[in-house]
């Protein structure tokens, strides 16, 4: 029975001096610019196939690192959204998008990979989905969602999912770059990890609650053509 657990100890240490190795090439080379021999290497496994054997394919090592974070990440965004429960205000919830990740960072010190990482895959249409269906599958995001559109009820659909999309890349890229200036030893224009998530959220909110001139364009690029 020890023997089992024994070894059983010694694969969990192993797949997370992989996971860990893979996250960290990942953030500095992006996901295609990495092998599976050189994450191995970087491990410190004698055998190259280690990738393979742990993780069945880069797709599946890329679902366990997001995966490694997903729990964390959950629970802090959980107790926000319990916190401002019943809120009205777009600035509450868009909070809950930023806050969460911003504090899993600073839980994670300096350097972390993860925030670089996440930009990398999501820039990648070969692993774009696996990160963005491992995202919404967040209860507490699902929620937050939810109720942003309950606090903006007459913003119109075509907006709405542009913003979405805006919204989304400020995060991943101001969450990445400052992560990368941290790790570089340069200095960041707010001095802490929550001051930063405050920052942002500040930005997010104006951009949620800007005047809308004309939503017709994008309602054109979005009507189905003919059949």
């Amino acid at each position: 029975m020890s023997g089992r657990v024994a070894r059983s100890d010694r694969v969990a240490a192993t797949r997370e001096t992989i996971l860990s190795a893979a996250e960290r090439l990942f953030a500095e080379h992006g996901v295609a610019g990495v092998s599976n021999r050189q994450i191995s290497q970087e491990a410190g496994q004698g055998n190259n196939t280690a990738v393979t054997y742990h993780f069945g394919s880069k797709d599946g090592l890329v679902r366990a690192i997001v995966r490694r974070h997903t729990e964390r990440l959950e629970d802090l965004r959980r107790r926000m959204v319990a916190r401002v429960d019943g809120s009205t205000e777009v600035r509450d919830w868009v909070g809950c998008m930023v806050e969460p990740l911003a504090q899993h960072l600073a839980e994670l010190g300096t350097p972390s990979w993860y925030g670089r990482f996440s930009a990398q895959a999501l820039e990648d249409p070969a692993y774009r989905e696996i990160v963005s269906s491992e995202a919404l599958d967040s209860p507490s995001l699902v929620r937050t969602g939810e109720e942003l559109r309950r606090c903006l009820p007459d913003l119109p659909a075509p907006v709405r999912r542009e913003r979405q999309d805006m919204a989304r890349t400020l995060i991943v890229h101001t969450i990445a770059a400052r992560e990368r200036t941290l790790a570089e030893g340069g200095t960041t224009p707010r001095s802490s990890w929550q001051q930063a998530a405050t920052g942002l959220t500040d930005a997010l909110t104006g951009l949620w609650l800007a005047p809308v001139t004309d939503p017709s364009p994008l309602q054109e690029a979005v009507r189905p053509g003919p059949r």
